[in-house]
Parts: structure tokens; C-alpha cells; sequence
């Protein structure tokens, strides 16, 4: 029966990946608590400095930085956040896809595009496409940390401060729950005056003791914040991802057991139909 035998050994290998993808799932859901609790450490911080910058950018402050100057778009740069690892679903193409669009549309237009990409993962794809990337931050790991991200960050600020990009645009994931996670393509530079309210009265904050020291620092601060939150939250929901695709395999991998169960059941019977035939064949001749 040689053709059962095949069967119940795709049957142990299939046993033994679903075994491993259910482990997988499980150490996904305790990363992604850790990660989750990271995230929203991190979010007071990132709030408040992003209410003080909105203010400036809606004021008319004493000193106008660049960052917080309106030009003509020729030249338009990325920060693309991505995860180290795979096995996170479709987490990473959908993003990339955005940005690709997004390219796309830019190119229509004769505007280029340059690339700062975080993590493992948007090197090889953003190569695959032809695009022009000026710094990669590989290897951030599940711990990020604001030193390892600086260099990538410092590269793309330092080309919009020199007039090479005149739009900075950060790409990332936005963890919305469990089972959601939006990829977002939000500006950065130069600072776009916020929609809300609370922001419209123009007013000005008193600078001690200077307002170029303060308001340089203080930018540089938000969008470090930014691009550091923004990787903080992609990481939470490269766990999520995680989670949900390897909760899948294990379940797809029950039907797929299911199935290669009643399959060998019937050439289980097949045989042993046939072997009594025989035999009753065989009683019959003599």
C-alpha cells in the first residue's frame, strides 16, 4: 500500500509544520503585547510635541524655520518603514504598494523620488522597482532605538535643508487593533498647518533665550519623535500581522490534515476491498 504510506507521511510532515506555525503564533501574541505597551509609552511624548509644533506651524512665529517654509515641488523624499522579518501577511506589500502609487503618480508629473528606508524588507522590493534610495536603516530589531534610526533621518532632513527634496513624507503602519493595521503616508516637511480648531488662532509662544536655538531643536526633536513612534507602531504591527497569519496557517493546516485523513481512509478501504476480492476470488477457483 504504497500510495497510503506517501499519504501518512504528508500527513506527519503537514502535523509537524502545524506544530511549529501554532508556536510561532503564540510567541507572535507575547511580542505583541510588549510591543503594544512600548507603543503607547511612547505616544504622550509624540502627542504633546506634535500639538507645540502645530501651534507653530498655524502661528506666525518670530523666526521661520525651513522646515516650516512652502516651495515648489521638484523633488519629493520617502522615509519607508518597514519589518525585519516576514511571515506578516500581505503587513509590507500594502505599504510598499501605497508608496509605489504614490511614485507613480509623482513621476506623472516629472517629479522624482528619493528613498530612506527602515528594516529589512524594503531594500530588496524597492530595488526590484528601480528606485533611488539615499539611506537604509536595516536591522532595527523589536527594541528600536532613537541612535540606531538618527544617521537615515539626519540623511534625508539634511537633503530637504539643502534644497535636494522640497516634500518629506513618512510611510508607515498604523496599528488600529488587532486585526487592522492601515498603511499611512502622512507629511513631514514641510510642516502642513493642522486641520483642527484648537490650532487656528494664530499666536506665538514667548522664546527664552532665543527663538532660532529653541524652534531648530525643537523640530529636530518632533520628527525624530516621528519617524521613532512610527517605527514603534510598525513593529506592533508586524506582531499583530504575524499573529493573524500563523493563526491562519495552523488552521488551514487542520483542513489540509482533514482532508489528507479522508483521503487516506478511502485508500485504506480501497485496499482492503481489494485484498478481500482477491481472496474471495481466489476460493472461488478452487
Amino acid at each position: 500500500m504504497a500510495v497510503g504510506k506517501e499519504i501518512k507521511n504528508k500527513i506527519g510532515s503537514v502535523q509537524n509544520t502545524q506544530k511549529i506555525t501554532s508556536a510561532m503564533q503564540m510567541v507572535a501574541a507575547s511580542k505583541m503585547r510588549r510591543t503594544q505597551d512600548r507603543m503607547q509609552q511612547g505616544k504622550p511624548y509624540s502627542d504633546r510635541i506634535r500639538g507645540v509644533i502645530s501651534h507653530l506651524a498655524n502661528a506666525n512665529p518670530e523666526y521661520k524655520h525651513t522646515f516650516m517654509q512652502q516651495r515648489d515641488v521638484k523633488r519629493v523624499g520617502f522615509i519607508v518603514v518597514s519589518s525585519d522579518r516576514g511571515l506578516c501577511g500581505g503587513l509590507n506589500v500594502n505599504l510598499f504598494r501605497s508608496v509605489v502609487r504614490q511614485m507613480a503618480e509623482l513621476d506623472a508629473k516629472g517629479i522624482g523620488v528619493d528613498l530612506g528606508l527602515i528594516g529589512n524588507k524594503a531594500g530588496p522590493y524597492f530595488r526590484s522597482v528601480g528606485a533611488n534610495i539615499v539611506a537604509v536603516m536595516p536591522d532595527v530589531g523589536e527594541t528600536p532605538a532613537i541612535a540606531d534610526l538618527i544617521g537615515g533621518i539626519r540623511v534625508m532632513l539634511d537633503a530637504y535643508s539643502e534644497g535636494t527634496i522640497d516634500q518629506l513624507f513618512l510611510a508607515s503602519n498604523d496599528f488600529e487593533n488587532t486585526m487592522t493595521q492601515a498603511p499611512t503616508v502622512r507629511q513631514l516637511l514641510p510642516l502642513d498647518p493642522a486641520d483642527d480648531d484648537a490650532y487656528k488662532h494664530r499666536w506665538d509662544y514667548i522664546y527664552e533665550p532665543d527663538a532660532r536655538q529653541l524652534v531648530e531643536g525643537l523640530l529636530l526633536r518632533y520628527l525624530e519623535s516621528q519617524v521613532y513612534q512610527a517605527v514603534v507602531e510598525n513593529g506592533a504591527c508586524e506582531q499583530a500581522a504575524k499573529m493573524i497569519a500563523m493563526k491562519n496557517a495552523t488552521e488551514n493546516a487542520g483542513k489540509l490534515i482533514d482532508e489528507l485523513q479522508l483521503i487516506y481512509n478511502n485508500a485504506r478501504q480501497a485496499a482492503i476491498t481489494q485484498e478481500i476480492s482477491e481472496i474471495v476470488g481466489g476460493a472461488a477457483a478452487v
